[in-house]
């Protein structure tokens, strides 16, 4: 006989990629916080934890429903540029895109090492913002478990690690251990004292960022841009040539929005609108309603050809049609509409393959987060430093996003430098919902991937009825060339079947490729959470 579970049922759940951050949003829910409280708790920690891939120099996307009010909105966060960019800035000095699609070479990398790679930080006014719309708990009370890893210290563990080490001289950027180096500050924060980086199971101890959360939390978000750390951070552009300046931090504002919401089998799929990255996801489930997936067969060769396409069509939209809403108005209505999905399905039934020549790939600096309290709040984030600049600002233990490496140095396109301008970015934290409540939240790290292993992590909950563990772990695939790229764990026969129809496939060595997802399904009120494996986090659980 088979035993059976005598587990209490969770009242409040929340996942994420580093075990420390789930750690303190977990007691933060248990300490009667709501799942704001405990994704901004989470969140702080998780930029001390997990420095290259986040922080308080970074940017974001809040995506949140709460039921009490029947508010739904997404909170933008995404950085600007600077108002001393011009858009020829470093068009003499283009290179060339990277070659795995994640930003531009510019001469001397000068758009993502260093203090002119620094886009006007988001993330901070965009965490106050979500606080003072729906956290329960006081400002301070957010960052005791950030402040506490930062000054007694926490082991670099396997992704950590991972990121520490990784050369990104073949994608055209430059290796993280210069970023890890570029200051003083960072050199002691994360380098051995031969010069290498930190390893698995080192220990890192952080008290300049200690003290950094520490006057946030006591004199607010407001501190980082127009107080002493506004200074500080200004103070610092200036004596290195950095572009940013103290109108532009004073001058941020968050946006708040309606998501984008589309209906897929009977559900309602909402994503967050431009700039962020929720359209993709949006386009390919309107193509996918089209075809019975099912019957396909998961991971089938015609099942991958058919998802292959869809995500190559709505790749090639997303290049040519998004910007940022404010200077390049995005055709939603028709890239969402019934007549063009009707016709993008046509095309792919008739076996047409859909160009798409560039070449993308996974960029590691991101990370997510996704939560559910007792009364049902919904949270789901996304934030990142972009491309880390390697600036850590003197004596305040933080470093600061590289954001200027996603702007084209080109004039005259859709993703130009501007000043104010924000950058299309591929997060999409999002909210499934059925009978008008939500029963599921997803969201991943992971660039260029984000969208094509957020759709398939749905397509495996919403079409083969897969828990959220499985969902998130389930093999996948990207087709974000004109070649398709697939996991390890999908079967040779199956990459036969996809060349024998004139697909080039490439495998990936790695067991769990292509984005992290993270998430929490709950249909019938029985929270079920999944993380992926190839991060380092878990589930955490609230009776």
């Amino acid at each position: 006989m088979r035993p059976t579970r005598n587990l209490p049922k969770p009242s409040a759940m929340i996942v994420a990629p580093q075990p420390e951050a789930v750690e303190v949003g977990t007691a933060m829910l248990e300490a009667g916080g709501n799942a704001m409280d405990a994704m901004l708790a989470c969140a702080f920690t998780q930029g001390v934890v997990d420095p290259l891939m986040c922080g308080i120099g970074g940017l974001g996307v809040i995506h949140v429903y709460d039921p009490a009010t029947g508010r739904h909105e997404v909170l933008d966060g995404l950085s600007t540029c600077p108002a001393a960019c011009t858009e020829d800035m470093w068009a003499a000095d283009f290179e060339g895109e990277c070659t795995d699609g994640y930003g531009y070479r510019v001469r001397d990398a000068a758009n993502e090492l260093g203090h002119r790679a620094v886009t006007t930080p988001g993330i901070l006014r965009n965490f106050a913002l979500a606080h003072a719309s729906y956290g329960s708990r006081p400002w301070g009370d957010l960052f005791e478990g950030a402040i506490g890893f930062a000054r007694d210290g926490w082991i670099v563990r396997p992704h950590v690690a991972g990121v520490f080490a990784t050369d990104e001289a073949s994608y055209g950027r430059r290796p993280y251990v210069q970023k890890l180096k570029y200051t003083a500050d960072g050199a002691a924060l994360y380098c051995r004292p031969d010069g290498s980086p930190k390893r698995l199971g080192d220990v890192v101890r952080n008290p300049a960022l200690a003290a950094t959360l520490a006057s946030i939390a006591r004199d607010g978000a407001e501190s980082f841009y127009t107080g002493a750390i506004a200074a500080n951070i200004v103070a610092d552009m200036q004596a290195h040539g950095g572009l940013l300046s103290a109108a532009d931090l004073a001058g941020f504002t968050p946006r708040t929005a309606a998501p984008i919401r589309v209906d897929y089998r009977g559900r309602q799929i909402a994503v967050p609108a431009p700039p962020a990255g929720g359209i993709m996801v949006a386009e390919m489930l309107r193509i996918l309603e089209r075809f019975d997936l099912v019957a396909l067969g998961h991971n089938a060769p015609d099942y991958m050809r058919v998802v292959a396409e869809a995500m190559k069509i709505a790749g090639r939209d997303k290049d040519e049609h998004i910007g940022d809403p404010d200077f390049v108005v995005p055709p939603l209505e028709h890239l969402l509409s019934d007549a063009y999905a009707d016709d993008c399905a046509a095309r792919i039934k008739r076996g047409e393959k859909a160009a798409l020549t560039r070449t993308l790939a996974d960029s590691r600096g991101t990370t997510t987060i996704s939560c559910v309290d007792r009364n049902g709040m919904v949270v789901s984030v996304t934030h990142t430093l972009g491309v880390p600049s390697g600036v850590i600002v003197p004596g305040a233990g933080f470093m600061l996003n590289g954001a200027m490496n996603w702007y084209d140095p080109r004039p005259g396109r859709a993703g130009s430098i501007a000043p104010g301008k924000r950058r299309f970015s591929s997060m999409t934290p999002t909210i499934v919902f059925e009978g008008g409540k939500p029963v599921a939240t997803l969201g991943a790290p992971g660039g260029a991937w984000i969208g094509v292993a957020v759709l398939q992590a749905l397509l495996n909950l919403l079409d083969f009825g897969m828990g959220m563990q499985e969902a998130v772990m389930a093999p996948r695939f990207s087709a974000t060339t004109d070649a398709i790229d697939i996991g390890n764990r999908i079967p040779r026969a199956t990459q036969r079947g996809l060349e024998a129809m004139g697909y080039a496939v490439n495998r990936s060595a790695a067991t769990f490729p292509f984005a992290g997802v993270h998430g929490i399904s709950f249909w019938d009120g029985q929270l079920d959470g999944g993380a992926d494996p190839q991060r380092d986090g878990y589930v955490g659980v609230v009776s």
